[in-house]
């Protein structure tokens, strides 16, 4: 199954999840999602959109009083005139905390926080919502332009030291401080987690990009290896003497392994021999992390901001790092790396001195 098929069959996954939500959502909201999908508005996208709108209609049947006898599937595009800033600004206030019904039959509940990210999503998906039906002269008004987004604070960047990624390998290769059930695993698993994480941390791939991996897009002639990026597209990754080496020891592994129908062709399998899961590779990243590096939080993601991080360290090009993390916008990069280049900018003034001393 070539990368793309893979790529395909994810997204495709996800467009029959995307119809059984749209069956819980006001029915005139179909066309508004028809229209995301012509703007090529990827499916997790409008998957997390149907999520935060689900929410948003709920919300205004159980507190608007002018919704309040209706049921979901009744609320119609006229609706929407009728809700007011006052109306988005409570349910942003509502969803900061709030208690979700897991099983109804058996009354169980659990409580779910929003943070600024999470609210400033909503509030996008109600707004685009909004638009698309104002720009199409269904509905009159758009209160939800009159909302400010959350402002949301820049968070540290986590990532790991020089010796830090060093220790993080070590224990992937020995295993020496993992619990005796985990050792038993150990043995079996570790070229291949090995070369999992040394991939990660050695190229800034997603860990998507990463489970989509089949064997014949590697190639060890140009040590690169063919991902699919967000939106299908296709690109090439370089990586170094050291990536290569963990990938060869593994597929020599690999090679011995017949995987089960439908999975021949995927690199990393899990331990059914089928194609890894995002999940496996950020629960094996977590437990081999929480021993080497105790006190950060590691992920995949972690491990793609070391890279980049090393990367822009050492060119200094932020163009650079946004191609090869595949940012569609340098502005996403420039963000995260923005202390980076305050730094850099510092340094670069007492280079220059203006009287010889």
């Amino acid at each position: 199954m070539p990368a793309k098929s893979y790529y395909e069959e994810q997204n495709n996954k996800g467009l029959l999840h995307l119809r059984e939500l749209m069956d819980t959502l006001p029915p005139f909201t179909a066309e508004f999602f028809r229209s995301l999908g012509q703007r090529n508005t990827s499916v997790r996208t409008r998957i997390n959109y149907a999520y935060d709108l689900r929410l948003f209609f709920n919300f205004l049947i159980d507190n608007n009083p002018i919704l309040c006898t209706k049921k979901i599937n009744t609320i119609t595009v006229d609706d929407l005139d009728k809700i007011e800033t006052t109306d988005i600004d409570l349910f942003l206030e509502y969803i900061t905390f709030y208690q979700k019904e897991l099983t109804e039959s058996q009354n169980t509940f659990v409580s779910v926080q929003n943070g600024e990210k999470g609210r400033a999503r909503k509030l996008a998906a109600i707004r685009s919502m909004y638009k698309y039906f104002v720009r199409t002269q269904k509905i009159k008004t758009n209160p939800a332009a009159l909302i400010d987004t959350p402002k949301i604070h820049d968070k540290e960047i986590v990532r790991l030291e020089a010796d830090e990624t060093a220790n993080l390998l070590d224990e992937v290769e020995s295993g020496n401080d993992l619990t005796e059930k985990q050792k038993q695993y150990h043995e079996k698993y570790k070229t291949r987690d090995l070369a999992i994480i040394t991939l990660l941390v050695g190229t800034g791939m997603r860990v998507s990009e990463c489970v989509g991996i089949d064997i014949d897009n590697i190639d060890f002639k140009s040590n690169s290896v063919k991902v699919t990026r967000k939106g299908g597209n296709e690109t090439l990754l370089y990586f170094g003497d050291e990536v290569r080496e963990a990938l060869l020891d593994y597929l020599q592994q690999r090679n011995e392994i017949q995987p089960i129908s439908g999975h021949e062709k995927a690199f990393f399998l899990s331990s059914r021999k089928t194609r890894i899961t995002a999940r496996s590779v950020q629960n094996l990243v977590k437990k081999y992390s929480s021993i080497s590096v105790k006190l950060k939080k590691i992920t995949p993601h972690k491990l793609r901001s070391t890279y980049g991080t090393n990367l822009y360290n050492e060119t200094g090009d932020i163009y650079l790092v946004a191609d090869v993390l595949g940012h569609a916008d340098v502005n996403t990069t420039r963000r995260h790396y923005a202390k980076m280049e305050d730094h850099n900018r510092r340094k670069a003034a007492k280079f220059i001195k203006l009287r010889k001393e």
